[in-house]
Order: structure tokens, then sequence, then C-alpha cells
């Protein structure tokens, strides 16, 4: 794995790893108590300096106006640069088109385009809109094509898509949103770090150089979030389960656990050479706070959300 190194000299600060980039998603909120609950999170990891801040996009665009409403607080009250998901499911491309046309006009200029989870949930069956952009590939031309300014994240996965024939074909897909003006991949949530390895490996041998960035899930909740990691494709290997064991009904435990498992996970990264972290946070600032310290990233005082 040539592209993976222990970190040179180079790299370090004071004798220390030079701590990573970092990046959130948030998701949209549904209540007032949700809409509280977020922007505490917000406030909380805001001084922590992320690259960027993504919200989320529910399928067939149920979330599409809390979304951009999100989108616009963020840009109005906070320094934060906000991405925010699109996805091709349930709408033509001129709906689409007039979504991306709304976001560049309130100064929105990252967008992280995604093909979306078919109308009837994972599992199910997807069909395009006869008229909407066909797959992310094309979704990430068309949004190049209205809007070149305008930065396109898009998806990896490295155990593969679930309805990808194998590895071969999904990199395939990859490789298509690359050439469509992707500049920047972020990995499903994964448990062991090997199966990144081996992806960037694959990835790389196909010519793919933008950046891989890992998709980092604290699991706060752990029956819940394995029920929703396997739904996506992600393998939970026994020996993480075990750790979990005991500790449905002990909270402050599985918390202190969880933490302690992803930090663990990030910091064998980060000295393989990885210098950027996209952390799916739930809307929940602690355990993220807590593992982006371990990693070195400490909260610029000076810096306010709102």
């Amino acid at each position: 794995m040539t592209d993976l190194t222990t970190p040179t000299r180079a790299d370090r600060q004071d004798g220390h790893l030079k701590p990573p980039a970092i990046s959130f998603e948030f998701f949209p909120p549904k209540t007032e108590d949700m809409e509280r609950n977020l922007w505490e999170t917000i406030n909380r990891l805001a001084p922590l300096d992320p690259k960027f801040v993504s919200v989320t996009y529910g399928a067939g665009g149920s979330t599409r106006e809390r979304t951009h409403a999100t989108i616009a607080r963020i840009l109005k009250e906070t320094a934060l640069l906000p991405a925010a998901h699109l996805t091709c499911v349930g709408a033509s491309r001129g709906e689409i088109d007039e979504i991306v046309d709304r976001y560049h006009e309130v100064g929105v200029r990252h967008i992280v385009a995604l093909r979306g989870d078919p109308a009837g949930g994972i599992g199910t069956p997807y069909a395009s809109h006869p008229d909407g952009y066909q797959n992310s590939a094309d979704l990430v031309a068309g949004i190049k094509k209205r809007h070149a300014d305008i930065e396109v994240s898009v998806s990896a996965y490295p155990e593969k898509h679930p309805e990808a024939r194998d590895f071969d074909s999904d990199i395939d897909t990859l490789k298509a949103k690359v050439d469509a003006g992707a500049t920047r991949a972020i990995t499903q949530v994964f448990f062991d770090n090997d199966l990144y390895f081996r992806y960037l490996d694959r990835v790389r041998a196909r010519g793919i150089n933008i950046p891989i960035v890992p998709g980092i899930m604290p699991m706060h909740n752990f029956k819940q979030a394995r029920n929703f990691v396997t739904r996506a494709g992600t393998t939970v290997p026994d020996w993480f389960a075990a750790k979990f064991e005991g500790l449905d009904d002990d909270a402050e435990t599985r918390k202190l656990v969880a933490a302690t498992v992803a930090a663990g996970q990030v910091q064998k990264l980060a000295k393989h050479g990885v210098e950027t972290f996209h952390f799916y946070t739930m809307n929940r600032a602690d355990l993220v706070f807590a593992i982006s310290h371990l990693l070195g990233i400490r909260a610029k005082s000076a810096q306010k959300a709102a």
C-alpha cells in the first residue's frame, strides 16, 4: 500500500503528528427541540474549525426545505462553509437544477451529490425519474455544467455499494463521478481499517487520485446504529460488537466505549497517513468533540458559531 506509508518528519509538528483536517455531517431538524439540539451541536463543534459541514437531504426530497433552511442559517449566522446534500431521487432535471440555482444564489459553493436511496427504502429496486438525472455521475455533470464554481463531493464504498455487481463495477461508478467533475469522495461508514486501505489501493490502481475521505460514525446507540449501517452494506465485525455487549441499559458506559473505539480507529488511520476525516455526527457533539481532541484538534476560543 504505497499511498499509506508512515508519516515523515515533514508531517509532524514539534515531534507530533499534525492534526488532520475534519468535516462534519448534520441532518435537518424536524421539530423545535431537534432544531435547538442541532444548534447546540453546531455551537460546540464550530470552534474546531472544520473544513466544511454537510447537511443531508431525504429520499425524494422529503427534507428539501428543511435542508435549505438549515444551510441558509449556517451561512447567515456562522463562519462555517456548508455543503448541501443533493440526490437524484423523485425529481426532474428541472427541479434539481432549480435547487442547485437556489443554493448558488444564497452562497453555497459545495454540494455532496448522491444518487440517493430507492423511494421504497434500502433493499427495494431503484427507479430513476423519467425526466431526471439517471445516476450520481449524471448529477455531478449537471451541477458542474450549471455552476463550474461549485465543488462537488461524492460517495465511496470500501465494501462496495450494496447494488454493485462487484468491486470493479463499483469503482467504475466512482471513476465516472470523478470524470464528471467530482473532486472528493467521502466513504460509507466502515469499522475495519483494512477495508479502507484495500479499497484505496484499488481506487489508486484505477488512476483515481482525488481524496478518499474516511467517513466515521461514533456509535452513540449501538443497536440502532448497527441496524442502520448494516442496511447500507456496512459490516459490523464480531470483535466490534463484543465491545458493546451488556451495555444496552448503560448509556454512560456505552458512550465511553463508543468514544474509545472510534478514537482508536481514527488514530490508527492517522498514523498510517490519513489526513482528513468526515464525522457522521448524528447531530450530537460530545463524542465527536472528544475524538477530535484526541486527534490533536483544539477549539479556537475566538471563533463562535452564532
